[in-house]
């Protein structure tokens, strides 16, 4: 198929990354295109305060059309394959779009059907999820409705984005259930498939604590295997040899489904040909292994980051400046750290603030205060600090 049109640089994908990139581009190359089919943009963070009772699920959306940088052009269709060879993208119209340079950041998939059960009783019977619009003021619906009985939250094994949302849902609510004093007749249980609550050490520590303090039961190297709506009943794996597998009933259940690249991406010459299919990049310089005109940010990409907006908004200005380089004859040597941020709600008036890098060594933006324990101002930095410097700043190329 002949290419329909040519732009110097093509986006694949109008989200965090997207949008970021884009605004640090535009002004300094001409011909931008983004490629995305949705007339909407959401803040998703905000979607753990929506579940929580804490926030307005419309707080989180804009119209995409206010979000375009000035000077790119906006194709309103859907990527479907990847002509790397021919320099080209397919979209769902049938059109290919020649470029010169490919960046690619489409997100996540959700793969609800991974696990048995779940997408038949989702947003119903007490079983929610924040991972979409729809379903996380059915969360908030579900944890208000319940004054007894179990409450289970799970996380999945493999890279999600925002990983620490599965766990954050059930702080906000153990903190709703002890202010209504029924915390006690509830049996709260948190599943995670790794060894800790959290892969940092300094961090791990203190959410222990928090645990403690809800009466919460913590189950490690286990992930949801199945459902059993009519029963209501959770199924469990164990990681390892060493564990077992078990059940837990259920009177509400917040559910975080396994998470990959699109299909389209997986089947493409980028793909790191895995299950998982991300873009396979360099961990550094965001350029891909095999095709030196492409890159790719965010969660689409195989860097093995946290998949967080905090991580995209260290990874624009890289992503820009390299692809600069590329478009000057130059090697890309503007370098990414692997920085990633994961704002911890442990109530509904504190946060932790966790920042690490490839190292997993800590990386403080407020190095004199410690973010690493529950604090009051860091819970207005998540519900109006971190919103505002996403609309603001971060989409707009400013930080």
């Amino acid at each position: 198929m002949a290419t329909t049109t040519h732009h110097r640089v093509v986006i694949v994908g109008g989200g965090s990354a997207g949008i970021s990139v884009a605004s640090r581009l535009a002004g300094e190359i001409d011909d931008i295109a983004i490629i995305d089919p949705s007339d909407k943009h959401y803040y998703q963070p905000l979607w753990t305060l929506v579940g929580g009772g804490c926030s307005k699920r419309e707080t989180s959306v804009r119209n995409q059309s206010s979000l375009i940088p000035k000077g790119v052009t906006w194709l309103r269709d859907a990527a479907t394959a990847f002509d790397p060879d021919n320099n080209a993208v397919e979209t769902a119209s049938g059109k290919m779009i020649g470029y010169d340079v490919l960046i690619v950041c489409p997100g996540i998939q959700l793969d609800w059907d991974r696990i048995p059960g779940v997408s038949q009783t989702l947003g119903r019977n007490g079983v929610s999820s924040n991972y979409t619009y729809d379903l996380a003021p059915k969360t908030w619906d579900f944890i208000r409705d319940t004054t007894s009985g179990t409450a289970v939250f799970t996380m999945p094994s493999g890279p999600i984005k925002c990983a620490g949302a599965p766990q954050k849902i059930a702080y906000l609510a153990c903190d709703y259930w002890r202010q209504q004093g029924v915390l006690s007749a509830i049996d709260v249980h948190v599943v995670v498939p790794t060894p800790r609550i959290f892969g940092v050490t300094v961090f791990a520590d203190a959410l222990d604590k928090v645990i403690a303090d809800y009466g919460i039961t913590l189950h490690v190297k286990a992930e949801l295997e199945e459902v059993d709506a009519a029963g209501r009943k959770a199924m469990f794996r164990p990681m390892d040899d060493t564990g077992s597998g078990f059940s837990l009933p259920y009177d509400v259940m917040h559910v975080v489904p396994h998470q990959s690249a699109p299909d389209w991406v997986k089947d493409s010459p980028l793909s790191t040909a895995d299950a998982n299919g991300y873009v396979e990049v360099d961990k550094h310089t965001h350029q891909h292994v095999r095709h030196a005109n492409v890159f790719s940010l965010g969660d689409a990409g195989s860097t093995p980051n946290s998949k967080t907006g905090a991580a995209i908004r260290k990874q624009a200005p890289v992503v820009a400046a390299n692809v600069k380089s590329f478009l000057n004859g130059q090697t890309p040597v503007k370098r990414y750290e692997g920085y990633a941020s994961c704002p911890l709600t442990t109530s509904r008036s504190e946060m932790l603030l966790a920042e690490f890098d490839y190292s997993g060594e800590p990386t403080p933006s407020f190095p004199l205060i410690d973010a690493t324990k529950p604090r009051k101002d860091m819970w207005y930095l998540k519900k109006h600090g971190l919103p505002f410097l996403y609309w603001n700043l971060m989409l707009k190329g400013k930080s």
